[in-house]
């Protein structure tokens, strides 16, 4: 009996450690809003993004080209945070309307694709599907969450 009552708690210490994926996404408040263009992103479902800080704190975004903005210059938008506190970014998938990974995603810029700030980088789940779309709607190139550099955000505006 003693045997069994160690084991089952050794069990139960163990399910939270099974659990603790990471930081799920969440759904904006009517109130929140960009922290790069000021607008207000629950409008924009489409094209949500955000990212959310190791303390549990989170930013929404209009767009994959403002959370791009924030997340390379952090500092700027959000004073006294840095991008290493950074746990999580969850960005829409055009197709699917989810939430994904935002550092797994690929990103197709050039479309005739528009977001609620004019030229997007428009994120997909799977690359096959990138494709499919950089052809259907003339797009420029698919990227990955490393090579969006400040320049190609720069041309983007």
């Amino acid at each position: 009996m003693q045997r069994l009552a160690v084991t089952l708690l050794a069990m139960v210490l163990m399910v939270p450690s099974l659990g603790s994926a990471g930081p799920e996404p969440a759904t904006p408040a009517r109130e929140d809003k960009c922290p790069v263009c000021g607008m207000f992103v629950a409008k924009y479902p489409d094209f949500l993004c955000q990212v959310i800080f190791k303390d549990g704190s989170r930013f929404f975004f209009d767009g994959a080209k403002d959370m791009f903005k924030y997340y390379w210059n952090v500092s700027r938008y959000s004073p006294g945070r840095a991008r290493e506190d950074i746990q999580a970014v969850f960005v829409t998938e055009y197709y699917d309307l989810k939430p994904i990974d935002g550092h797994k995603a690929h990103y197709v810029i050039g479309s005739t694709v528009y977001g609620p700030m004019g030229k997007e980088l428009i994120p997909f789940e799977k690359e096959e599907d990138a494709r499919e779309f950089l052809v259907d709607h003339s797009g420029s190139s698919i990227l990955k969450f490393d090579e969006v550099t400040v320049e190609i955000l720069k041309s983007l505006d």
